[in-house]
């Protein structure tokens, strides 16, 4: 590996890193997913799921450039930390609409094919991923533009 310097970014160029990246970077996301739906049963969760998802954009990051990996997404990384925090939160005050205390369980009837029962403590892990991605991914954005 050699070490490549230009005005915009540093990082190390190196073809077997890239081409790993490449197929390492779907299957950890799916990993991260994997590990965020089966949280409300076993070990694992939203915050877990979002650490892996952002280990792999850091590893993107690290093979390619933050710039490049930035163009990955469609929209900036900040903005999945609100979005994330209302879906909590809207899972948390949905049982009061019930009827029922703040943060209750509540647990769709039918089951989905490949997740089991849905209920609200999913959409709580979902927004909790959200924020730990936006949170990871923008303060790795913005050291790398500082550097």
């Amino acid at each position: 590996m050699k070490k490549v310097q230009n005005s915009e970014t540093r990082h190390l160029d190196s073809t077997i890193l890239r081409t790993a990246t490449n197929y390492l970077l779907p299957l950890i996301i799916m990993f991260s997913i994997f590990v965020l739906l089966r949280g409300h049963y076993l070990s694992g969760g939203g915050f877990v799921g979002g650490l892996i998802a952002s280990i792999a954009f850091v590893l993107h990051s690290y093979a390619y450039s933050p710039k490049e990996t930035l163009a990955l997404f469609r929209f900036s990384p900040l903005r999945l930390i609100p979005t994330g925090l209302s879906l909590s939160i809207l899972s948390a005050l949905l049982p009061i609409l019930l009827g029922l205390p703040i943060m209750t369980g509540v647990w769709f009837a039918e089951d989905v094919v490949v997740i089991g029962s849905v209920g609200s403590a999913l959409f709580f892990d979902i927004g909790v991923y959200f924020v730990v991605i936006g949170v990871v991914l923008t303060i790795l954005f913005t050291i790398a533009e500082n550097v």
